[in-house]
């Protein structure tokens, strides 16, 4: 029996599923990703109720998510909800947010729902569509000055430290010796193989290890965890 979410070989295309709620917008992406060889889109929406129904049925790679919505109930970031559920529903699907607004709120939100990617509507469409093909690979579209910005929210945002602290242990201890040490090296931005070499272990025990991680915590994305594991420090220091 065949696994239709196995991830596509190299003869088969990146399967891309878009919502947006302006016609014209998601025409345009449309008609940019089919253009290109290796790309099928394979379902469109303009509301989040369509999308939440579609997607499981279309099983994309690559969700194009508009963050904003116009008059859907999830308001200006009804998108990244959609994230957050179809990334529940689907954990192998993978999501990049589309964007008219360089909004810090918006860009915190995604990584915390996890999105792969956040990209302004303003971009080119050679750079949408590598940046489709960046995180259709597993690589995060977001840059270490994107990083930055969110760790310095994380650091620098709201203060509400009475729910936070007791936060603090629970995660930690989760977790084993060896994967608070490879948490904190995921913190330091290191890849798989760079934190086997210093670990003196295969990377694929670091994969291994590395998703065992995710699940503890309770979350999806590597930088999800990278950004724990900065918040960790900075309390700690």
């Amino acid at each position: 029996m065949s696994d239709t979410s196995a991830p596509s070989t190299a003869s088969e295309p990146i399967r891309v599923f878009i919502l947006d709620d302006h016609e014209v917008v998601r025409r345009g992406v449309r008609d940019l990703l089919e253009a290109e060889e290796g790309i099928a889109v394979v379902g469109e929406a303009s509301d989040a109720r369509q999308a939440l129904a579609r997607v499981p049925a279309t099983r994309p790679q690559v969700a194009v998510l508009d963050v904003r919505l116009g008059d859907d109930a999830g308001g200006d970031h009804a998108g990244i909800e959609v994230c957050r559920e179809l990334r529940a529903r689907m954990p192998e699907l993978v999501c990049l947010m589309l964007t008219s607004f360089d909004d810090d709120e918006a860009l915190f939100d995604a990584i915390m729902a996890g999105a792969s990617g956040y990209v302004l509507k303003q971009i080119n469409g050679a750079d949408l569509v590598s940046a489709v093909r960046t995180v259709a690979s597993g690589t995060s579209m977001l840059d270490p000055r994107t990083t930055a910005r969110v760790m310095a929210r994380l650091r620098g945002g709201p203060a509400d430290p009475q729910p936070a602290e007791p936060e603090q242990p629970s995660v930690l201890d989760r977790l084993s010796p060896r994967e608070r040490e490879i948490l904190e090296l995921i913190g330091e931005g290191l890849t798989n193989r760079e934190i086997a070499e210093r670990l003196y272990l295969a990377e694929k025990t670091v994969k291994n290890r590395i998703s065992a991680i995710l699940s503890k915590l309770g979350v999806g994305r590597r930088i999800q965890a990278a950004m724990i594991a900065g918040r960790l420090r900075e309390r700690s220091s």
